[in-house]
């Protein structure tokens, strides 16, 4: 649920082969090239969408999931955080607040947060939606909620269930 009990929008399925992307990115201020498909061949990927880089919200769920990363570490999982934003603005944003410790990617058109069913009725930035993307490229878990309190909870127990199915 939203806040003030709206229901979230739906995302793509789980179960549904996740689209494949490449964008420009950057971790600590130093750009590169990400692509979901390298990422996958690594481990699982949480996927986040954001609205915009320096917003409040935003700011804590940045904060959050860079002091998880040494939980989705253990799980072996790598994480992005995607928004309409440009690069000039990531770099900022991976360094401040990412703290360097994960990659934030701009997809300034929003064919990638399209895709995702990740875009804002207004076209012009991104929900807050996390997935959880399984190594095969399925989705494993999808989340929408304008809250960023429970995306780094959800997406790490969504790893957990993963990862508890595939020890053997």
């Amino acid at each position: 649920m939203l806040a003030g009990g709206q229901a979230a929008r739906a995302a793509l399925p789980v179960g549904q082969a996740a689209p494949s992307f490449t964008l420009q990115a950057s971790m600590g201020g130093r750009d590169f090239t990400y692509s979901l498909a390298g990422a996958l061949k690594k481990g699982p990927v949480v996927l986040y969408f954001y609205p915009a880089a320096f917003t409040p919200g935003c700011t804590i769920e940045a904060h959050d999931f860079a002091d998880a990363m040494d939980q989705f570490h253990a799980l072996g999982a790598s994480v992005i955080g995607v928004s309409m934003d440009e690069i000039d603005k990531l770099r900022r944003f991976s360094v401040s607040e990412c703290r360097s410790k994960f990659p934030v990617a701009a997809d300034p058109k929003g064919e990638v947060t399209g895709e995702y069913d990740a875009k804002m009725a207004s076209g012009t930035h991104a929900n807050r939606t996390s997935y959880v993307i399984a190594p095969d490229g399925r989705i494993l878990m999808s989340y929408s909620d304008r809250s960023p309190d429970e995306h780094v909870t959800r997406t790490l127990a969504a790893l957990q269930t993963w990862k508890n199915g595939h020890t053997h």
